[in-house]
């Protein structure tokens, strides 16, 4: 385990990284700190690399925009070698999206989780679970600028060509309208439900997490077969159930 530090625009990044192999970005949700993802990481399998965003834990900063964070996240991306996979909870998440809106940075990401949040939350069940949680006033100009990028996050959303796996707790705000909406605007969006989990599934299930993103990276980060390699076959000769002729 290692203390890594980037800057970034006006702000000093620092992040814990974990383990050897291609990276898994691990953004945190807002109001948290890249401690949350410790029993995470140490699960997986690969080189994590957890950032406390601007303005959270020890990286410095103010953190009052959407745009702010995902530039700071396309620096993240770019200082890791291609192709990564990037886990984003709820503020993490958007700002992940926002940041791949850029070519150069999708690019070099292999995919995306998005951990208990959409790209465009309905703004008042998200307020009203905001004040639920006491955070209603906290970080008031994130939450309004959040709120209102949503038709542009949806759009992004949209428009990505890398696979994203949207990991639902099974006591998540989210609607099943909203998860629809976004499995329905992306045909390589895929949904798993964590039941016993809240909105920080790092925290209240990180073994059923970690086996998620393990299995994405696994899947994402495979080399593509060469158009003239064999199909596999059993023992038998015949091909294993479910593949091409």
């Amino acid at each position: 385990m290692a203390t890594i530090s980037i800057t970034a625009g006006d702000a000093t990044l620092l992040a814990t990284v974990t383990g050897s192999g291609p990276t898994v970005l691990l953004l945190h949700a807002g109001g948290e700190r890249r401690s949350v993802w410790a029993p995470v990481a140490e699960r997986l399998s690969m080189r994590t690399v957890a950032y406390d965003l601007r303005g959270h834990g020890e990286s410095s900063g103010r953190a009052t925009s959407l745009a702010q964070i995902a530039e700071d996240v396309a620096e993240m991306v770019v200082r890791e070698p291609p192709p990564i996979v990037v886990v984003g909870t709820s503020l993490g998440g958007l700002a992940a999206l926002a940041a791949l809106a850029e070519p150069a940075t999708a690019q070099r990401v292999a995919g995306l989780v998005l951990v208990d949040v959409v790209p465009d939350p309905d703004p008042d069940r998200a307020r009203a679970w905001l004040a639920e949680q006491g955070l209603g006033r906290r970080r008031a100009e994130l939450v309004d600028d959040i709120l209102g990028s949503g038709y542009g996050l949806a759009a992004v959303a949209a428009a990505l060509e890398v696979p994203m796996m949207l990991v639902r707790a099974g006591r998540s705000a989210l609607a099943d309208a909203e998860v629809d909406r976004f499995r329905s605007a992306n045909h390589r969006v895929t949904v798993v439900e964590v039941p016993a989990a809240g909105h920080l599934v790092a925290r209240d299930a990180p073994a059923e997490l970690a086996l998620i993103v393990e299995g994405c990276a696994a899947a994402w980060l495979r080399p593509p077969r060469s158009a003239s390699a064999p199909a596999a076959t059993s023992t038998s000769g015949r091909r294993e159930a479910g593949e091409m002729p």
